[in-house]
């Protein structure tokens, strides 16, 4: 990888914690893929093949140039286009919170896939509630930097909501990692931690 690559993974804490949960030699849908760093990285290092979904035209015209298989699609519309368990692998890395049709796309990924895996910004942190508490006014922070007007995302959702979500929609998390600064955070992860990945299954 170049050295452009290499800080876009640096600065992705969730990219190692998925490759290490992506299987050698597994087909891997990637949804929102944006310029293909990770699946290029996944295809490097796990030697995984399969296609991302993008909707925005440089994100796609990104992709082909890391020589990554692309298709341009609106997520809100589904996955319709891919049959059941076609892939070993469906990954949504913060995209989830920018989603509106938030359920069906993740019953999709798991109608499409073995497994999932998913990565957030937790909006339970600490900080972030205090931001509420003390200041009266929207929360900002490195993995949620956008004000109240201008944010594209639509979900702000904490640990323990996904993981009610996942509880009332018969998903089992086969697992799970919260990290904050890029360091696991191992107790009181929806106070402490800033993002979170897990790997889903249907039960």
């Amino acid at each position: 990888m170049n050295g452009l690559e290499q800080v876009a993974l640096s600065e992705r804490s969730d990219f190692q914690a998925i490759a290490a949960w992506v299987k050698p030699d597994s087909s891997v849908l990637d949804l929102g893929c944006g310029d293909g760093v990770l699946l290029k990285y996944l295809r490097q290092t796990r030697n995984a093949r399969g296609y991302g979904v993008d909707i925005d035209d440089a994100n796609v015209l990104a992709c082909v140039k890391n020589g990554v298989n692309v298709i341009q699609s609106d997520l809100e519309r589904g996955l319709a286009g891919f049959d059941a368990g076609s892939f070993d692998c469906v990954i949504l890395s913060q995209t989830l919170q920018a989603v509106r049709r938030t359920e069906e796309i993740v019953l999709d990924m798991l109608r499409v896939g073995r497994e999932a895996i998913v990565s957030f910004p937790n909006f339970g942190r600490w900080n972030l509630r205090l931001q509420i508490a003390l200041g009266g006014r929207m929360p900002m922070s490195p993995e949620l930097p956008y004000q109240w007007y201008n944010t594209p995302n639509v979900h702000l959702f904490t640990i323990a909501d996904f993981e009610s979500f996942c509880a009332s929609h018969g998903i089992r998390v086969l697992d799970r990692i919260v990290l904050h600064g890029g360091r696991p955070v191992h107790s009181l992860a929806n106070v402490f931690g800033s993002l979170a990945v897990y790997r889903i299954q249907k039960s």
